[in-house]
């Protein structure tokens, strides 16, 4: 086993990769280049229609683009993610650790709360606009070459491929790649990755990858490589009897926490941080024992475990990763679009929960970590959710719902009608309130709490995005001068 972790990997000094990329018309300025990147079909925020949709997906564009590129994507080693849940949370603390053991990572993840540049990091930060622009243009004219045969590139498939340039011009020791959607038509889906993983599956997305566990878990599978180690969070059987199959007909080996792989978790109080899990991974000696749970829920515990286990993997690879510095980077992981704080008053905190399961999963976190009298939630969602399901959720630990909608997308379901399947066999009526602008929503949450009472927007990306755009627009006005 060599101890060179890129070893295998292209050099990203290849003649051929820098002759196709070497000439290209730089944007006029960033607002440019992201009215370029608006103006492309964007199926995050309209779903394709037609039978599942997934004839809208396809994989031949993406090598096509890259082709022309240079093949980017194979210039680094990396590590590819798929599941319905829990996806970004593995990538924040999978960075995390990587950096903090003196590794450089690319991160590829989506969607974005507030910038676009979120989607791509570099060691823990967005990628700069100079960069992404950058990349965007060699991307933007490699079209040119593809588009009578294959069609023009979709907004997401510019940002995967720009993510490949950042990540083979910076030479990053390791990228760590989320999928958007799915994983076997998934953008993401060209990488050869060194490890696969797969997070929590839940129905989601059913108008695209199907209307069972079994179905949706065949397209996450989709992911999985010949002869590339696939690991697993503990799943239903009928999950995991897909994800078997999959890896034996990809000759690839599947491992599961808690089974193939030692796994274990328990909750401890601490007087900094209070209750929380810790986990252990792997054999002893040589796993990873006790480690504390950074992010703030009892599901971040599988989470945390598949991380652990990728890294083991990581290491039996060529990489060096001492527990220490593990501990380390778990410690510094971003709580982004997590029960992320955006506000201390009113205390203010945002959730990208869009699953029955992860409304749930936060809502009780919420009140396991985060100390407060009254919780007040401001919820919109995407119509093409669960939608009943997670509103009924809601009645389990709020004492105030506040009904909205983001501007964001056009998918977004019509607050009066979540303020109606809501109230459907409820006794309670004047727990529920209606605004039809996300600004709205959280000005008449403010009023409805005092010093010690929470704000917690949840039910979608798009409505925790635009919350967090408005509080940060709000701190940057300039204030008025003191007399």
């Amino acid at each position: 086993m060599s101890s060179n972790p890129r070893s295998s990997s292209r050099p990203v000094s290849d003649p051929e990769a820098q002759e196709s990329t070497a000439a290209y018309e730089l944007f006029v300025d960033h607002e440019a280049a992201l009215s370029f990147l608006n103006a492309q079909e964007n199926f995050e925020r309209a779903r394709p229609k037609g039978a599942g949709g997934q004839e809208s997906f396809k994989l031949q564009r993406m090598h096509a683009l890259l082709g022309v590129l240079g093949d980017p994507h194979l210039a680094v080693p990396c590590v590819h993610i798929a599941g319905s849940k829990g996806k970004g949370s593995v990538c924040s603390m999978l960075s995390g650790c990587l950096q903090a053991s003196g590794y450089t990572t690319g991160v590829f993840t989506s969607p974005h709360l507030v910038d676009e540049r979120e989607r791509i990091q570099l060691s823990g930060e967005s990628v700069s606009e100079q960069e992404f622009d950058r990349a965007l243009a060699k991307c933007r004219d490699a079209c040119s070459q593809i588009i009578d045969e294959h069609g023009s590139p979709t907004y997401f498939e510019l940002l995967t491929a720009s993510a490949f340039v950042v990540f083979a011009e910076q030479a990053v020791d390791l990228a760590v790649i989320e999928t958007g959607m799915g994983g076997r038509l998934d953008s993401t889906n060209v990488v050869e990755p060194v490890v696969v993983g797969l997070t929590a599956i839940h129905l989601e997305h059913t108008e695209v990858l199907g209307d069972t566990l079994a179905q949706i878990a065949g397209e996450k599978a989709g992911i999985i490589k010949r002869g590339v180690p696939a690991i697993s969070v503990p799943q239903p059987d009928e999950v995991l009897t897909v994800f078997r199959q999959s890896a034996q007909n990809a000759s690839a080996t599947l491992k599961v926490l808690g089974e193939e792989i030692v796994y274990t978790y328990r909750f401890q109080a601490s007087a900094t941080r209070g209750p929380h899990p810790r986990v252990c991974v792997g054999a002893m000696p040589g796993g990873y024992e006790h480690l504390s749970v950074p992010l703030l829920g009892e599901h971040q515990a599988g989470n945390c475990g598949l991380v652990l286990a990728i890294l083991l993997e990581l290491i039996e690879r060529g990489f060096d990763l001492p527990e220490r510095r593990v501990i380390a980077g778990l410690a510094q992981s971003s709580t982004a679009g997590k029960l992320e704080p955006v506000l201390a008053q009113p205390r203010i905190y945002i959730d990208g929960a869009h699953t029955p399961e992860s409304v749930h999963e936060t809502l009780r976190a919420a009140g396991a970590h985060l100390e407060y009298d009254s919780l007040v939630v401001v919820f919109g969602c995407n119509r093409d959710k669960r939608v009943q399901e997670m509103v009924d959720e809601l009645e389990r630990g709020a004492d105030k719902v506040i009904f909205t909608r983001s501007s964001a997308t056009p998918r977004a379901m019509d607050p009066d009608q979540l303020r109606d399947m809501f109230l459907e066999n409820k006794k309670y009526p004047g727990m529920v309130h209606v605004e039809s602008c996300v600004k709205d929503a959280i000005n008449s949450a403010a009023r409805a709490v005092t010093g010690h009472d929470l704000i917690l927007v949840l039910g979608s990306f798009y409505l925790a995005g635009e919350v967090k755009s408005l509080i940060l627009a709000a701190q940057e006005k300039p204030q008025p001068a003191q007399n």
